[in-house]
Protein backbone atom coordinates (compact mmCIF):
# COMPACT_ATOMS: atom_id res chain seq x y z
CA UNK A 1 0.00 0.00 0.00
CA UNK A 2 1.28 3.45 -0.87
CA UNK A 3 0.88 6.24 1.69
CA UNK A 4 1.56 9.94 1.18
CA UNK A 5 2.55 11.59 4.46
CA UNK A 6 2.32 15.40 4.37
CA UNK A 7 4.16 17.49 6.97
CA UNK A 8 4.30 21.25 6.30
CA UNK A 9 6.47 21.82 9.40
CA UNK A 10 9.25 19.27 8.94
CA UNK A 11 11.41 19.77 12.01
CA UNK A 12 11.70 18.78 15.66
CA UNK A 13 9.07 16.37 16.91
CA UNK A 14 7.07 16.67 13.67
CA UNK A 15 10.06 15.48 11.66
CA UNK A 16 10.77 12.68 14.13
CA UNK A 17 7.15 11.54 13.81
CA UNK A 18 7.16 11.58 10.00
CA UNK A 19 10.48 9.75 9.77
CA UNK A 20 9.37 7.30 12.44
CA UNK A 21 6.23 6.40 10.50
CA UNK A 22 8.19 6.06 7.26
CA UNK A 23 10.98 4.05 8.85
CA UNK A 24 8.79 1.55 10.72
CA UNK A 25 5.99 0.82 8.27
CA UNK A 26 5.73 -2.19 6.01
CA UNK A 27 4.08 0.07 3.45
CA UNK A 28 5.71 2.55 1.10
CA UNK A 29 5.58 5.94 2.80
CA UNK A 30 6.33 8.94 0.58
CA UNK A 31 7.08 12.17 2.45
CA UNK A 32 5.91 15.56 1.19
CA UNK A 33 7.32 18.29 3.42
CA UNK A 34 8.28 21.93 3.89
CA UNK A 35 11.00 23.34 6.19
CA UNK A 36 10.08 24.00 9.82
CA UNK A 37 9.76 27.78 9.87
CA UNK A 38 7.00 30.42 9.70
CA UNK A 39 4.38 28.11 11.19
CA UNK A 40 1.51 30.55 10.70
CA UNK A 41 2.31 30.91 7.02
CA UNK A 42 2.62 27.14 6.73
CA UNK A 43 -0.95 26.78 7.99
CA UNK A 44 -2.25 29.44 5.59
CA UNK A 45 -0.15 28.93 2.47
CA UNK A 46 1.65 25.62 2.81
CA UNK A 47 -1.18 23.73 1.12
CA UNK A 48 -0.66 25.65 -2.12
CA UNK A 49 3.06 24.88 -2.30
CA UNK A 50 2.59 21.25 -1.29
CA UNK A 51 -0.27 20.68 -3.75
CA UNK A 52 1.92 21.98 -6.57
CA UNK A 53 4.76 19.70 -5.47
CA UNK A 54 2.36 16.77 -5.33
CA UNK A 55 1.00 17.44 -8.82
CA UNK A 56 4.55 17.40 -10.17
CA UNK A 57 5.62 14.31 -8.22
CA UNK A 58 3.62 11.73 -10.14
CA UNK A 59 2.74 10.00 -6.86
CA UNK A 60 -0.60 8.19 -6.70
CA UNK A 61 -1.22 7.27 -3.05
CA UNK A 62 -3.94 5.04 -1.70
CA UNK A 63 -3.88 6.75 1.70
CA UNK A 64 -3.04 10.35 2.56
CA UNK A 65 -1.83 11.05 6.12
CA UNK A 66 -1.50 14.78 6.87
CA UNK A 67 -0.35 16.57 10.00
CA UNK A 68 -2.50 19.21 11.65
CA UNK A 69 -0.20 21.96 10.30
CA UNK A 70 -1.79 21.45 6.86
CA UNK A 71 -4.88 23.26 5.63
CA UNK A 72 -6.27 19.94 4.46
CA UNK A 73 -9.37 21.10 2.51
CA UNK A 74 -7.23 23.60 0.61
CA UNK A 75 -4.75 20.87 -0.31
CA UNK A 76 -7.49 18.46 -1.37
CA UNK A 77 -9.19 21.10 -3.48
CA UNK A 78 -5.96 21.94 -5.29
CA UNK A 79 -4.79 18.34 -5.70
CA UNK A 80 -8.05 16.43 -6.18
CA UNK A 81 -7.65 15.81 -9.94
CA UNK A 82 -4.52 13.81 -9.11
CA UNK A 83 -5.78 12.07 -5.97
CA UNK A 84 -8.70 9.92 -7.09
CA UNK A 85 -10.66 8.28 -4.26
CA UNK A 86 -7.78 8.38 -1.79
CA UNK A 87 -8.50 7.70 1.89
CA UNK A 88 -7.57 10.75 3.99
CA UNK A 89 -6.44 10.91 7.63
CA UNK A 90 -5.45 13.91 9.74
CA UNK A 91 -2.91 13.51 12.56
CA UNK A 92 -3.17 16.03 15.40
CA UNK A 93 0.10 16.66 17.22
CA UNK A 94 -1.36 19.77 18.83
CA UNK A 95 -4.09 22.24 18.01
CA UNK A 96 -4.37 26.00 17.79
CA UNK A 97 -7.53 26.20 19.87
CA UNK A 98 -6.32 25.25 23.35
CA UNK A 99 -2.61 26.12 23.19
CA UNK A 100 -1.89 28.34 26.25
CA UNK A 101 -1.40 32.02 25.51
CA UNK A 102 1.28 34.29 26.88
CA UNK A 103 0.09 37.04 29.23
CA UNK A 104 -1.62 39.76 27.20
CA UNK A 105 -1.78 37.66 24.04
CA UNK A 106 -5.10 37.19 22.21
CA UNK A 107 -6.00 33.99 20.41
CA UNK A 108 -6.28 34.17 16.63
CA UNK A 109 -9.25 31.90 15.93
CA UNK A 110 -8.28 31.47 12.28
CA UNK A 111 -5.86 28.66 13.12
CA UNK A 112 -8.39 26.75 15.20
CA UNK A 113 -10.81 27.07 12.28
CA UNK A 114 -8.19 25.59 9.94
CA UNK A 115 -7.87 22.61 12.30
CA UNK A 116 -11.66 22.25 12.39
CA UNK A 117 -12.10 22.40 8.62
CA UNK A 118 -9.29 19.87 8.20
CA UNK A 119 -11.10 17.48 10.54
CA UNK A 120 -14.30 17.90 8.56
CA UNK A 121 -12.45 17.13 5.31
CA UNK A 122 -10.69 14.01 6.64
CA UNK A 123 -12.10 10.49 6.61
CA UNK A 124 -10.47 9.87 9.98
CA UNK A 125 -8.78 11.99 12.66
CA UNK A 126 -5.98 10.70 14.88
CA UNK A 127 -4.99 12.37 18.14
CA UNK A 128 -1.71 11.65 19.92
CA UNK A 129 -3.38 11.20 23.32
CA UNK A 130 -6.81 10.76 24.86
CA UNK A 131 -6.25 13.98 26.79
CA UNK A 132 -5.72 15.88 23.55
CA UNK A 133 -8.81 14.37 21.94
CA UNK A 134 -11.06 15.18 24.89
CA UNK A 135 -9.70 18.71 25.35
CA UNK A 136 -10.25 19.54 21.68
CA UNK A 137 -13.85 18.36 21.60
CA UNK A 138 -14.56 20.04 24.93
CA UNK A 139 -13.38 23.41 23.59
CA UNK A 140 -14.65 23.08 20.01
CA UNK A 141 -18.28 24.15 20.68
CA UNK A 142 -17.00 27.37 22.26
CA UNK A 143 -15.04 28.12 19.10
CA UNK A 144 -18.05 27.54 16.87
CA UNK A 145 -20.33 29.62 19.09
CA UNK A 146 -18.15 32.66 18.36
CA UNK A 147 -19.67 32.91 14.90
CA UNK A 148 -22.97 34.66 14.03
CA UNK A 149 -24.84 31.90 12.19
CA UNK A 150 -24.47 28.46 10.60
CA UNK A 151 -22.16 27.47 13.44
CA UNK A 152 -22.04 23.79 12.39
CA UNK A 153 -22.42 22.57 15.97
CA UNK A 154 -24.40 19.68 14.54
CA UNK A 155 -21.28 18.46 12.75
CA UNK A 156 -19.32 17.95 15.97
CA UNK A 157 -20.72 14.48 16.86
CA UNK A 158 -19.96 13.22 13.35
CA UNK A 159 -16.35 14.37 13.54
CA UNK A 160 -16.05 13.01 17.08
CA UNK A 161 -17.20 9.61 15.85
CA UNK A 162 -14.31 9.37 13.39
CA UNK A 163 -11.63 10.42 15.91
CA UNK A 164 -9.38 7.95 17.74
CA UNK A 165 -6.09 7.95 19.64
CA UNK A 166 -2.85 6.89 17.94
CA UNK A 167 0.22 7.75 20.05
CA UNK A 168 3.44 9.21 18.74
CA UNK A 169 6.24 6.68 18.48
CA UNK A 170 9.58 7.18 20.24
CA UNK A 171 12.97 6.06 18.96
CA UNK A 172 13.84 3.91 21.96
CA UNK A 173 16.21 1.70 19.95
CA UNK A 174 18.43 4.74 19.40
CA UNK A 175 18.58 5.28 23.15
CA UNK A 176 19.48 1.64 23.75
CA UNK A 177 22.33 1.94 21.26
CA UNK A 178 23.65 5.02 23.08
CA UNK A 179 23.46 3.56 26.59
CA UNK A 180 26.28 4.56 28.93
CA UNK A 181 27.38 3.49 32.39
CA UNK A 182 26.50 5.10 35.69
CA UNK A 183 27.97 8.43 36.74
CA UNK A 184 30.95 8.51 39.05
CA UNK A 185 29.14 10.90 41.40
CA UNK A 186 26.74 9.61 44.05
CA UNK A 187 24.91 12.94 44.10
CA UNK A 188 21.40 12.63 42.55
CA UNK A 189 21.09 14.23 39.12
CA UNK A 190 17.85 16.05 38.28
CA UNK A 191 17.10 16.49 34.58
CA UNK A 192 15.18 19.20 32.73
CA UNK A 193 14.78 18.09 29.10
CA UNK A 194 11.76 20.07 27.91
CA UNK A 195 11.68 23.18 25.73
CA UNK A 196 12.74 26.43 27.37
CA UNK A 197 9.33 27.99 26.80
CA UNK A 198 6.59 29.56 28.89
CA UNK A 199 4.17 26.64 28.36
CA UNK A 200 6.60 24.37 30.24
CA UNK A 201 6.61 26.72 33.29
CA UNK A 202 10.34 26.47 34.05
CA UNK A 203 9.99 29.08 36.81
CA UNK A 204 7.99 26.54 38.87
CA UNK A 205 10.75 23.97 38.37
CA UNK A 206 13.34 26.45 39.60
CA UNK A 207 11.24 27.35 42.64
CA UNK A 208 11.26 23.68 43.61
CA UNK A 209 15.02 23.41 43.10
CA UNK A 210 15.61 26.58 45.11
CA UNK A 211 13.55 25.18 47.97
CA UNK A 212 15.45 21.88 47.86
CA UNK A 213 18.75 23.77 47.92
CA UNK A 214 17.61 25.89 50.88
CA UNK A 215 16.79 22.68 52.76
CA UNK A 216 20.36 21.55 52.20
CA UNK A 217 19.42 18.58 49.99
CA UNK A 218 22.19 17.20 47.83
CA UNK A 219 21.54 17.24 44.08
CA UNK A 220 22.94 18.30 40.75
CA UNK A 221 20.91 19.49 37.79
CA UNK A 222 21.21 19.19 34.01
CA UNK A 223 19.37 21.90 32.09
CA UNK A 224 18.96 20.47 28.60
CA UNK A 225 16.14 20.89 26.09
CA UNK A 226 15.59 23.16 23.11
CA UNK A 227 15.94 26.92 23.49
CA UNK A 228 14.95 29.18 20.59
CA UNK A 229 15.07 32.40 22.59
CA UNK A 230 17.99 34.80 22.40
CA UNK A 231 17.87 35.25 26.15
CA UNK A 232 16.33 32.87 28.69
CA UNK A 233 16.35 35.07 31.78
CA UNK A 234 14.86 32.55 34.20
CA UNK A 235 17.41 29.91 33.18
CA UNK A 236 20.32 32.32 33.45
CA UNK A 237 19.17 33.45 36.89
CA UNK A 238 18.75 29.85 38.07
CA UNK A 239 22.18 28.95 36.75
CA UNK A 240 23.69 31.75 38.80
CA UNK A 241 21.77 30.80 41.96
CA UNK A 242 22.47 27.07 41.72
CA UNK A 243 26.12 27.53 40.81
CA UNK A 244 28.17 24.33 40.80
CA UNK A 245 25.03 22.21 41.07
CA UNK A 246 24.46 22.87 37.34
CA UNK A 247 26.48 20.20 35.51
CA UNK A 248 24.99 20.81 32.05
CA UNK A 249 23.47 23.95 30.58
CA UNK A 250 21.93 24.43 27.16
CA UNK A 251 21.31 22.43 24.04
CA UNK A 252 22.75 18.91 23.93
CA UNK A 253 23.71 17.00 20.80
CA UNK A 254 22.28 13.50 20.37
CA UNK A 255 25.15 11.75 22.14
CA UNK A 256 25.23 14.15 25.08
CA UNK A 257 21.46 14.06 25.40
CA UNK A 258 21.40 10.25 25.51
CA UNK A 259 24.15 10.27 28.15
CA UNK A 260 22.16 12.70 30.30
CA UNK A 261 19.04 10.54 29.98
CA UNK A 262 20.87 7.41 31.08
CA UNK A 263 22.78 9.07 33.91
CA UNK A 264 20.03 11.24 35.40
CA UNK A 265 18.08 9.99 38.41
CA UNK A 266 15.02 12.24 38.32
CA UNK A 267 13.15 14.00 35.51
CA UNK A 268 10.74 16.80 36.35
CA UNK A 269 8.00 18.43 34.30
CA UNK A 270 6.12 21.55 35.34
CA UNK A 271 4.29 21.95 32.02
CA UNK A 272 0.96 23.68 31.63
CA UNK A 273 0.69 22.29 28.09
CA UNK A 274 1.57 18.77 26.97
CA UNK A 275 -0.40 16.61 24.57
CA UNK A 276 1.98 13.65 24.75
CA UNK A 277 5.44 14.11 26.30
CA UNK A 278 8.16 12.47 24.20
CA UNK A 279 10.97 13.85 26.36
CA UNK A 280 9.40 12.41 29.51
CA UNK A 281 8.86 9.02 27.86
CA UNK A 282 12.52 8.99 26.81
CA UNK A 283 13.67 9.85 30.32
CA UNK A 284 11.51 7.18 31.96
CA UNK A 285 12.74 4.58 29.49
CA UNK A 286 16.33 5.43 30.40
CA UNK A 287 15.70 4.99 34.12
CA UNK A 288 14.68 8.43 35.42
CA UNK A 289 12.15 8.65 38.22
CA UNK A 290 9.43 11.01 36.89
CA UNK A 291 7.85 13.82 38.88
CA UNK A 292 5.00 15.15 36.76
CA UNK A 293 1.79 17.19 37.01
CA UNK A 294 -1.39 15.21 37.67
CA UNK A 295 -2.91 16.64 34.51
CA UNK A 296 -2.42 16.92 30.74
CA UNK A 297 -1.31 13.66 29.07
CA UNK A 298 0.89 12.51 31.95
CA UNK A 299 -1.70 10.30 33.71
CA UNK A 300 -1.86 8.29 30.47
CA UNK A 301 1.92 7.83 30.33
CA UNK A 302 2.38 6.82 33.98
CA UNK A 303 0.43 3.68 35.03
CA UNK A 304 -2.21 4.10 37.72
CA UNK A 305 -0.12 2.09 40.20
CA UNK A 306 2.49 4.87 40.22
CA UNK A 307 0.27 7.95 40.10
CA UNK A 308 0.58 8.69 43.80
CA UNK A 309 4.37 8.62 43.92
CA UNK A 310 4.97 10.36 40.58
CA UNK A 311 2.13 12.84 39.96
CA UNK A 312 1.62 16.05 41.92
CA UNK A 313 -1.17 18.63 42.22
CA UNK A 314 0.76 21.78 43.17
CA UNK A 315 4.17 23.15 44.09
CA UNK A 316 3.97 21.60 47.54
CA UNK A 317 3.32 18.19 46.01
CA UNK A 318 6.18 18.66 43.56
CA UNK A 319 8.62 19.55 46.35
CA UNK A 320 7.40 16.64 48.49
CA UNK A 321 8.11 14.12 45.71
CA UNK A 322 11.41 15.75 44.81
CA UNK A 323 12.51 15.67 48.44
CA UNK A 324 11.58 11.99 48.70
CA UNK A 325 13.42 11.05 45.49
CA UNK A 326 16.59 12.90 46.51
CA UNK A 327 16.66 11.32 49.97
CA UNK A 328 15.48 7.82 48.97
CA UNK A 329 17.50 7.38 45.81
CA UNK A 330 17.63 3.57 45.83
CA UNK A 331 13.84 3.35 46.15
CA UNK A 332 13.32 5.99 43.47
CA UNK A 333 15.59 4.06 41.12
CA UNK A 334 13.62 0.88 41.78
CA UNK A 335 10.36 2.60 40.92
CA UNK A 336 11.99 3.98 37.78
CA UNK A 337 12.94 0.43 36.75
CA UNK A 338 9.32 -0.63 37.26
CA UNK A 339 8.13 2.19 35.02
CA UNK A 340 10.45 1.40 32.13
CA UNK A 341 8.26 -1.47 30.92
CA UNK A 342 5.23 0.84 30.98
CA UNK A 343 6.70 3.14 28.33
CA UNK A 344 8.13 0.42 26.07
CA UNK A 345 4.73 0.44 24.36
CA UNK A 346 5.65 3.79 22.82
CA UNK A 347 8.68 2.44 20.96
CA UNK A 348 8.40 2.61 17.18
CA UNK A 349 8.90 -1.15 17.01
CA UNK A 350 5.49 -1.41 18.73
CA UNK A 351 3.75 1.73 17.50
CA UNK A 352 4.72 1.21 13.86
CA UNK A 353 2.45 -1.81 13.50
CA UNK A 354 -0.41 0.18 15.06
CA UNK A 355 -0.02 2.82 12.36
CA UNK A 356 0.00 0.13 9.67
CA UNK A 357 -3.16 -1.43 11.05
CA UNK A 358 -4.93 1.93 11.37
CA UNK A 359 -4.02 3.00 7.83
CA UNK A 360 -5.04 -0.37 6.39
CA UNK A 361 -8.37 -0.15 8.18
CA UNK A 362 -8.87 3.35 6.81
CA UNK A 363 -8.15 2.18 3.28
CA UNK A 364 -10.43 -0.83 3.59
CA UNK A 365 -13.31 1.50 4.46
CA UNK A 366 -12.70 3.51 1.28
CA UNK A 367 -13.81 2.34 -2.17
CA UNK A 368 -11.05 -0.12 -3.13
CA UNK A 369 -12.14 -0.47 -6.74
CA UNK A 370 -11.45 3.21 -7.29
CA UNK A 371 -8.02 3.20 -5.66
CA UNK A 372 -4.67 2.82 -7.36
CA UNK A 373 -2.05 0.30 -6.30
CA UNK A 374 -2.28 -3.39 -5.58
CA UNK A 375 -4.55 -2.96 -2.57
CA UNK A 376 -2.29 -5.00 -0.29
CA UNK A 377 -2.24 -4.33 3.44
Amino acid sequence: MRVLLIEPYFGGSHQAWAEGVAGHSRHQIDLLTLPARFWKWRMHGGAVTLAEAFRQSGLRPEVLLASDMLNLPAFLGLARPFLGRVAVALYCHENQLTYPLRPGERRDLAYGVINWLSMLAADHVFFNSAYHLEEWFDELPRLLEHFPDYTHLGCVPEVRSKATVLPVGCDLDRLDAARVGARESDVPLVLWNQRWEYDKSPEVFFRALDAAAEEGLEFEVALAGTNVRQKADEFEAARERLGKRVVHYGWADAGTYARLLWQADVVVSTAIHEFFGISVVEAIYCGCFPILPRRLAYPEVVPLTHHECCLYEDLGGLLERLRWALTHLAQARQKARELRSAVERYGWNVIGSQYDAALCDLRSRAAPDDLSGDGSC
